[in-house]
């Protein structure tokens, strides 16, 4: 009975595949000696990587290599410019939101301060006694670069705040065909007053903050109108705040 294929018969040959002429022993160790050579080649060959327990070399996967050379930081660095703008959007968005929500509370406390007194008042009428106060007797159309206005607007203001006995006009002693405006002992007092009660409400406010926080908010928003400076002077509200003690116009009440 013959024998499985590779295994001697009894007459002492080894068969080969079937259907294919036998192999004598010579053949068969010829064809396991190129066998192994073969092996030892391939393995000569195949890529440095790490060995598993049994000794083989893991096959990568295809796209295997160039996504861990991507992640060693050879290759480009995945595209993070889109949730970068949406981050930066929202942050934004929050700061406007805040800054407009604190403007909206000086507004508001200047209001209360200025009704405290007896004497009908509007925002931005308080502004041009400000003004005054701080930049002194002043010629007509400086006060109204100071406050922002145009000098009719700026007139029809001093001409109310006449009629309170506020201010007066007074002709400029250097130039006798130009006026000055200033304030009066009465408006001095009343621009005094409304500071102050405004004054001691936000000391009500900063007293209830936590120490750190509270020692935040000034260098927070400094740098943020810093950086306004630094893009665009125009942008720097800082010498404004200064000449108008921080005196905000109502937006819902912008007459003078």
């Amino acid at each position: 009975m013959a024998e499985q294929d590779g295994v001697p018969d009894q007459a002492g040959e080894q068969r080969g595949a079937p259907g294919g002429p036998p192999r004598t022993p010579q053949a068969a160790g010829a064809a396991a000696v190129g066998k192994a050579r073969s092996g030892v080649a391939e393995i000569e060959e195949a890529p440095a990587g790490p060995v598993t327990a049994a000794g083989e070399t893991p096959v990568r996967a295809p796209g295997a290599e160039e996504g861990s050379d991507q992640a060693a930081g050879g290759g480009e660095a995945p595209d993070r410019g889109a949730g970068s703008e949406e981050a930066l959007d929202r942050e934004a968005e929050e700061i406007t939101l805040a800054v407009m929500a604190a403007s909206r509370l000086i507004v508001a406390l200047s209001a209360r301060a200025l009704a405290s007194v007896d004497v009908p008042l509007t925002l931005p009428q308080l502004r041009s006694l400000v003004a005054l106060r701080t930049c002194g007797p002043i010629k007509l159309a400086v006060m109204a670069a100071t406050l922002g206005v145009t000098p009719s607007t700026a007139l029809r203001m001093v001409e109310r705040l006449e009629a309170l006995d506020l201010t007066d006009r007074r002709v400029n002693p250097d130039n006798r065909r130009e006026v000055v405006l200033r304030l009066t002992p009465a408006g001095e007092d009343l621009v005094d007053r409304v500071l102050s009660h405004r004054r001691a409400q936000i000391r009500a406010l900063v007293e209830r903050l936590p120490a750190q926080e509270r020692a935040g908010l000034v260098p927070a928003l400094t740098a943020l109108t810093a950086v306004a400076a630094g893009l665009d002077p125009v942008l720097d509200p800082s010498a404004e705040a200064g000449r108008l003690a921080g005196v905000l116009d109502d937006p819902l009440n912008p007459a003078p």
